[in-house]
């Protein structure tokens, strides 16, 4: 048996014990959770309802992590993977298991967050499923690490539940058809210019019109709908095309109902919502933290005959100082980062009392932990929408709906 590492705790169980225990639901993560007597055991691939033999390496203090060997009884959702490296690569969870099981899983995380995060037991709508199920990413961003001898090795993704390493990827089943028409060309031209790297670097590799640009400086066009949208290749732009216009229809709508007449868009990018939203409003104002996205959503404004929307330059913290717009006529749609928003900014929105709120998130639960700030403020909630933009990996994008208490 291979030795423990030096910092191993062992107990409850041996280092590298095999152990069968049954599967009763996904974290967050995706990774399989089971019991044995009380205890917690988390083990990757796998799902609710199987029995699993697994091996642990690692007891925390109130769980422990396991591999997993081997598959004794399989869920009716199990289906086989699309991809040959899922396992290894960690860009999926979910190539495991059938789409509708996906959808289903995503849909009740959300509630499972609601409840456990910030007390609130609320219907979830059933998550909206992308119309694209694979070949839907618009851009990904393999990376590679230093040469060694004048050479490099893997180009792709980090390996599952690691920081560090490479897992080669030759092809991307999730990637658009272009990108991995491109792919192995962009491989070869890293791999001859070795000698020209002193450490490691990533890739660009973002779909456009047809065609694959490689320069995050270069200028490229996204079509939501009848409207098109250009913006910087290495600027953040949503990646799953297939599904946007339903996203930002469904964030529109939320938007409008009750008879606002105007819109705020607090995080706007250049432009997705502000602009796909402008014909349900009277006045639209965009605020953007990145000068270049500002400026690049008053173009697409021009671009698109859009003449009832402005945009700014400004920090989200500081964007109603600005805004003259009547707080009980107005929507105000966020989609912060990951980490989702400020203290600061919560205090300002809450202060500025709009009759709605659309918050957009691709993190819900950084979004519930501000639901339950936003909840002590004075607002409700009104309804809970997932979208998956990201079939077969945990990650979904979520809009939630709130109202004036």
């Amino acid at each position: 048996m291979q030795r423990p590492p030096k910092k191993f705790h062992p107990h409850p169980f041996a280092y590298h014990q095999e152990i069968e225990l049954r599967i009763d639901a996904l974290s967050n993560l995706g990774i399989g959770i089971g019991r044995i007597d009380g205890w917690v055991i988390f083990v990757p691939f796998c799902l609710p309802g199987e029995l699993v033999k697994a091996r642990v390496f690692r007891n925390d203090k109130n769980c422990s992590q396991a591999d997993l060997m081997e598959v004794l009884e399989p869920a009716p959702e199990r289906t086989e993977p699309g991809c040959p490296l899922f396992g290894t690569c960690g860009g999926c969870q979910y190539q495991h298991l059938n789409y509708e099981a996906q959808l289903a899983w995503k849909t009740r995380q959300v509630g499972e967050l609601l409840q456990h995060m910030a007390g609130i037991e609320f219907p979830v709508e059933p998550c909206i499923p992308s119309p694209a199920l694979w070949n839907y990413r618009s851009k990904i961003t393999p990376h590679f690490d230093r040469p060694r001898d004048g050479e490099i090795e893997g180009i792709g993704f980090l390996p599952i539940g690691r920081r560090s390493g490479i897992i080669d990827v030759p092809q991307c089943p999730i990637a658009m058809a272009e990108i991995n028409a491109a792919l192995p060309r962009e491989r070869a031209s890293i791999r001859q210019r070795a000698k020209s790297f002193k450490k490691g670097a990533t890739l660009l590799l973002r779909a456009t019109e047809g065609r694959v640009e490689t320069n995050p400086n270069a200028v490229v066009t996204e079509h939501v709908g009848e409207l098109s949208f250009d913006f910087l290749a290495g600027d953040f732009f949503q990646n799953n095309p297939f599904i946007l216009p339903a996203f930002t229809g469904h964030a529109g709508g939320e938007a409008c109902e009750g008879g606002a007449r105007y819109l705020v868009d607090a995080y706007c990018g250049s432009g997705l919502f502000a602009l796909t939203l402008a014909k349900h409003f009277e006045q639209v104002a965009g605020v953007e933290v990145n000068e270049s996205a500002a400026d690049w959503a008053r173009r697409n404004a021009e671009t698109n005959g859009i003449t009832n929307a402005t945009f700014m330059a400004a920090s989200a913290e500081a964007i109603f100082a600005d805004i003259q717009f009547p707080a009980t006529e107005t929507a105000v749609l966020i989609d912060p980062p990951r980490k989702g928003c400020s203290p600061e900014f919560l205090a300002q929105l809450i202060a500025f009392a709009p009759a709605r709120v659309v918050y957009v998130s691709c993190d819900p639960a950084t979004q519930v932990r501000d639901l339950a700030i936003l909840k002590e403020g004075g607002f409700k909630l009104g309804k809970v929408q997932p979208f998956d933009l990201f079939p077969h990996t945990r990650h979904l994008e979520c809009v939630m709906t709130l109202t004036r208490a």
